[in-house]
């Protein structure tokens, strides 16, 4: 669960990246007589820049424990024996869910709560209904989508999966893979020359 919703943190990086631009606002003073302003209006001034910098950073955080998971993965080889590339989902959550919420007008209270309440809101659905994998900060790192079926154990064959990689898959490559969820791993290719 933990790991769910540093991926949902870490797919509204660039909704967050883009609210700190809209939001921050920080004073510049080139003159002689220039003071500083206090870290009190600062902090005042950009609360909700701060709330972003602090979400860019959990899901910071929450790419490098995904990439980190896969180093210990052990060797549970599974040979793909039907693939199907479903990138597109990565763009169905921007257009769906990033560029509105970019919209708000950030100076109302009203306004700031109910981004709040949508964003709690996306967050539960986007968890509970396991679309976590339709990341667009991962496609933006060069993450791909793929449902496969393959022979998981011998002679286990397992449909309907959701495989994320850095890779590019095919049908009868073998990959390694971590368990996010009971449907979506993380896999990377093994490379057979070895």
């Amino acid at each position: 669960m933990t790991r769910k919703i540093g991926l949902f943190f870490l797919s509204l990086w660039l909704l967050f990246l883009l609210i700190i631009i809209i939001t921050a606002e920080i004073p510049f003073c080139l003159g002689e007589k220039c003071e500083f302003v206090g870290w009190t209006y600062l902090l005042k001034s950009n609360t909700i820049s701060l709330f972003c910098v602090i979400a860019l950073a959990i899901g910071f955080i929450s790419f490098f424990d995904f990439r980190f998971q896969m180093k210990g993965t052990p060797e549970l080889s599974v040979k793909i024996t039907e693939i199907e590339n479903i990138d597109y989902e990565h763009l169905t959550f921007l257009t769906t869910y990033i560029i509105p919420l970019v919209c708000f007008q950030f100076e109302n209270f009203r306004y700031i709560l109910t981004f709040i309440i949508i964003l709690f809101v996306i967050g539960l659905i986007y968890i509970r209904t396991d679309l976590f994998y339709a990341n667009p900060t991962l496609a933006i790192l060069g993450f791909r989508i793929y449902k496969i079926s393959g022979e998981f154990r011998k002679g286990e064959i397992r449909t309907e999966k959701i495989l994320i990689t850095k890779d590019t898959l095919q049908i009868n490559d073998r990959i390694k893979y971590f368990k996010l969820d009971e449907r979506i791993y993380y896999a990377s290719k093994i490379n057979t020359n070895d």
